[in-house]
């Protein structure tokens, strides 16, 4: 039996007729940051949203300690513990940042919300200043913040994040990085979606390299640095 967090094997995703994951099968360890890497349209932000619930399977199987998610609600998913940090921050912009950081923990009835509040605002200081105001006045490397903030917030047991550096300045993508460090050495693994390669093999444990839907190859973040062919398909190096 696997030790795998979070284990895909064989997964199938549609878009109607048009199959946008082939035979997927990926792992994600305690401990681990796993890279998942690809060129746009290869399926990355697919097999997060596939992983998290907002779509369905048509073959394979999903499980998260053991456990089956398939045919689970996203919400119950994120109970399960796997949290979706998505493309494009999807914060509430009507809302302020304290309440976006409060829907992170809706789910959630234990005692330790209060300190997991205290902790998101440690990684991110910025965000303690602007509590009350709206989420969509927010700067595009603080609606990040915001974004990852409340995801932690639900107590992931494994993180998806996809593209969170998206957009940002080079200080504010550093920012993010280091974050992502902090937030695995607490314990939490996660699965990162990321259109800087380089970075993502930088700071990963593992790597997957996605085409049209299928990984043609895996192996230590360090390995996939040196190999010529991702160097030259991903990091723009002849």
């Amino acid at each position: 039996m696997s030790d795998a967090v979070l284990s895909l094997s064989g997964v199938q995703t549609y878009y109607g007729r048009i199959q946008a994951l082939r035979d997927l099968s990926l792992e994600v360890h305690a401990g681990e940051i796993v890279a998942l890497i690809g060129a746009n349209g290869a399926g990355k932000t697919t097999t997060l949203r596939t992983i998290s619930g907002l779509l369905r399977p048509a073959r394979g199987s999903i499980t998260c300690f053991g456990t089956s998610l398939l045919g689970l609600s996203a919400d119950a998913i994120v109970r399960k513990g796997v949290v979706h940090s998505p493309e494009g921050r999807r914060i509430f912009p009507r809302l302020t940042v304290l309440e976006n950081l409060r829907l992170g923990a809706y789910a959630r009835s234990d005692n330790e919300i209060s300190a997991d509040f205290e902790m998101v605002l440690s990684l991110f200081p910025r965000l303690r200043e602007r509590l009350k105001q709206k989420g969509g006045t927010l700067s595009g490397g603080e609606q990040q913040m915001l974004a990852i903030s409340r995801a932690l917030m639900a107590r992931p047991k494994i993180l998806l994040l996809d593209e969170p550096s998206l957009g940002l300045s080079p200080i504010l993508v550093d920012t993010i990085f280091s974050v992502i460090h902090d937030v695995n050495r607490r314990g939490v693994p996660i699965l990162l979606i990321e259109q800087n390669a380089r970075k993502a093999l930088q700071v990963a444990h593992r790597g997957y390299v996605l085409e049209t839907g299928s990984i043609v190859k895996s192996g230590a973040a360090q390995a996939l640095l040196a190999d010529d062919d991702v160097r030259k398909a991903y990091l723009g190096e002849d």
